[in-house]
């Protein structure tokens, strides 16, 4: 039996080791490392030429950062991984790869605030253009492609709205006009939804979400549908100095080999917590595709495999005041910006002011909820108490 036989469950326990080549222990060891040294000059001048798996400085790579690659590689499908410090790491080097003062960017409205941020702040600066387009904007964004169109970037869901895009007509349309298509999924990982079978060319990943999954690591990854896309972006990479540290790079490793159990686990919860929430009267709307009303359903359906522990929902139109006892007195769901590890979180989403192409109009506040993997009871008890104190 091949690897290339291996079932994905195979995959997450297996990829990325060597015991062979590590006196049989079957966890690559951690390198903490800065200098390599050369035994001649004809060695250190072939390592100079090296991008992938070669050792000749901390920053470029060592034994701890391939092994993560290349699980994370096999587990997506792609052809080569680049490991950085964090998810908007991945974001920022993946960008910065493939555009240049003159180029036009196509940024989806529901993107990650972060990488809004960086767009306006940065890639402006230095003389890209960007333009924000309406996620569900699907084979329509023909119209908006440009013979200087870089780059069109997705984000499906969106990490605050979870709109699903239409990423094969997206995609489709990028690539004939010659422009990189990537996608930030993080929202899916690479267990449910499969970047390179729907056309795009980039994957980024925040690995500091359920990759690593315990909220106790920064780290990044961008992954590469071929060789000639991986090249640029590793390059960028080195010049940007952004490396991973290896003790993050080996806990994300540890994390992958439990990322599928966790997943059915946060999925799970979330589901059941979104359909109770569907039924209580504070509650104006869920927002989780893997709901068959959600708006996005149909295509979530069509092109995922499952659904993460990540959701929103919209309160009916109410004071500040009232949300904020809600969300103060909570006892499992904590407050915090980040999501994917094992504890639940809660955040009350800001969209006032961001979003430009396709309008956020709700009235009521839009609470983010991450399912963590406590006890589903114990869960809807936190929340059901919550929802109680925005009427005292």
């Amino acid at each position: 039996m091949s690897r290339d036989d291996w079932a994905e469950p195979t995959v997450l326990c297996h990829a990325g080791l060597d015991p062979a080549a590590n006196h049989g222990i079957v966890n690559p060891p951690v390198y903490h490392a800065s200098t390599v040294l050369f035994p001649t000059v004809e060695a250190l001048e072939k390592a100079e030429q090296g991008l992938f798996d070669v050792c000749r400085y901390g920053r470029v790579g060592t034994p701890t950062s391939w092994a993560f690659e290349r699980a994370v590689a096999a587990i997506e499908g792609g052809s080569h991984a680049i490991s950085v410090p964090s998810g908007l790491a991945a974001i920022t080097t993946a960008l910065t790869a493939f555009t240049k003062a003159g180029d036009h960017v196509l940024i989806t409205d529901s993107a990650y605030g972060p990488t809004r941020k960086f767009c306006d702040a940065v890639l402006t600066k230095f003389g890209v253009e960007v333009e924000y387009y309406d996620p569900l904007i699907g084979a329509g964004i023909e119209a908006l492609l440009r013979d200087n169109t870089r780059i069109v970037y997705l984000e499906a869901p969106g990490s605050l709205t979870f709109e699903v895009q239409d990423v094969p007509a997206i995609a489709a349309a990028a690539r004939r006009r010659g422009a990189k298509v990537m996608i930030d999924n993080t929202w899916a990982t690479p267990l449910f939804f499969k970047p390179f079978e729907h056309g795009c060319d980039v994957s980024i990943h925040a690995g500091t979400k359920y990759m690593v999954g315990h909220s106790d690591a920064m780290l990044g990854v961008i992954v590469c549908r071929d060789v000639e896309t991986a090249e640029p972006v590793k390059r960028t990479a080195i010049m940007l100095g952004s490396a991973a540290g290896p003790d993050d790079l080996f806990l994300g490793l540890r994390g992958l080999r439990t990322m599928g159990v966790r997943l059915a686990r946060h999925q799970e919860t979330a589901l059941r917590l979104a359909q109770w929430l569907q039924g209580r009267p504070e509650v104006a709307r869920v927002l989780y595709p893997a709901l068959p009303d959600d708006p996005g359903h149909a295509l979530w359906r069509r092109d995922f495999t499952g659904a993460s522990g990540l959701f929103g929902f919209v309160l009916h139109e109410t004071s500040k005041t009232r949300v904020a006892a809600m969300l103060d007195g909570m006892e499992l769901f904590g407050m915090g910006f980040s999501w994917g590890g094992y504890e639940s979180l809660i955040l009350p989403a800001r969209l006032a002011g961001l979003r430009t192409a396709r309008r956020w109009t709700e009235p009521g506040t839009l609470i983010r909820v991450h399912a963590g993997l406590e006890d589903f009871d114990d869960l809807r008890g936190d929340l059901e108490r919550g929802l109680a104190r925005l009427g005292t």
